[in-house]
């Protein structure tokens, strides 16, 4: 099951790759990358139930990541439109819209080699969970959506170290490993991105989110999903 280390090593790397390839074999995974700030941002880890069910059925949980990377590119896309008073914040989604899709069709390669087709799967919990809470007022639904986006990005990463962990699978271990210096990033800038938004402190409002999302995660959940809870 998962170590408690901070940091995930791979010394093994791809001469020639870029970080803006399609072919997953072209990517440098990194030597090391510190997840602390990660795990000290979350109010729980991922239980080891969710990582056996996952391991289980690593089809869904593919699939359901390519879900999750179309919609953080669409939510992404839909902040671009709303927002655009922010050049900061014009900028950072532009790159955010860049990488999501280009981890989408990342993860489409993945299926395609693996043989798995698609099918249909329903949204699970997690996001609507958090989102009912959001204020309904400006700037507060923006700082508050922000946030979301945090807790978002930050589980996405630990749930990638977790499952690069134990996959027997080395090549999607791999991508999982070179997945992890992206999202480990991607949380800050939402963080930042709420604070510029906001003339107070978000700690309160952060804190209020992790408690609602340790929630998600640790309790009982019927549905596996890439962000699910518990296995009920």
């Amino acid at each position: 099951m998962p170590t408690n280390s901070h940091a995930i090593n791979d010394d093994t790397t791809v001469e020639n790759s870029t970080e803006d390839s399609v072919d997953i074999s072209q990517l440098r995974t990194p030597n090391k990358v510190d997840l602390s700030a990660v795990y000290g941002f979350l109010g729980a880890r991922t239980t080891p139930d969710w990582v056996a069910a996952a391991i289980a059925d690593l089809p869904l949980i593919i699939q359901d990541h390519a879900n999750c990377e179309k919609k953080a590119a669409g939510t992404a896309m839909n902040l671009l439109f709303r927002y655009e008073f922010s050049y900061d914040l014009q900028r950072k989604l532009a790159q955010l819209i860049r990488e999501e899709m280009l981890h989408y069709e990342q993860v489409l390669g993945i299926m395609n080699e693996r043989g798995q087709e698609w099918r249909y799967l329903s949204a699970g919990r997690y996001a609507k969970g958090m989102l009912k809470h959001k204020r309904t007022y400006e700037p507060a639904a923006m700082i508050d959506v922000l946030i979301i986006g945090a807790f978002i990005e930050a589980r996405s990463c630990e749930r990638f170290a977790a499952l690069a962990e134990v996959i027997d699978d080395e090549r999607l271990a791999k991508y999982y490993r070179y997945l992890l210096k992206s999202e480990s990033r991607h949380f800050e800038d939402y963080l930042a991105l709420a604070q510029s938004l906001s003339t107070e402190a978000i700690d309160e409002r952060v804190a209020f989110f992790r408690e609602i999302e340790a929630a998600l995660i640790t309790s009982p959940d019927t549905e596996l999903r890439f962000h699910s809870g518990t296995p009920a």
